[in-house]
């Protein structure tokens, strides 16, 4: 039985929303509260609230209160994990399209050879 997803399946979970892309890339200007970030979205601001949790569950952003305002921050940590990830299998998918292509070489020049 599966247990709890791994943080990097929670980031590319976070990640695969567009939504939650779109206040990702708002965040990179700075801090911003739940309702500066539901305004560009025609979704109801309880819809804002769970992808603020995915986000932050996620470790994505971080949620911080002053007085009666929540200001959410971007977290950039777990995307350097992200992509930590895709670099080193990036470099193993490489190795094995070079391996395939060479192997297709082989198989053309062995039947233009017949």
């Amino acid at each position: 039985m599966a247990g709890a997803p791994d943080q990097l399946s929670l980031v590319f979970a976070a990640l695969a929303d567009p939504t939650r892309r779109a206040i990702l890339s708002r965040l990179r200007q700075g801090s911003a509260t739940a309702g500066e970030l539901a305004e560009p979205f025609h979704i109801s601001r309880p819809a804002v609230s769970q992808h603020l949790r995915v986000l932050e569950k996620a470790g994505l952003i971080e949620r911080t209160a002053s007085a009666q305002w929540r200001n959410c921050t971007l977290r950039t940590e777990p995307l350097d994990d992200v992509s930590a990830w895709i670099d080193h299998h990036r470099g193993l998918w490489n190795e094995r399209f070079d391996l395939l292509d060479e192997r297709l070489r082989e198989l053309k020049e062995k039947a233009g050879n017949d």
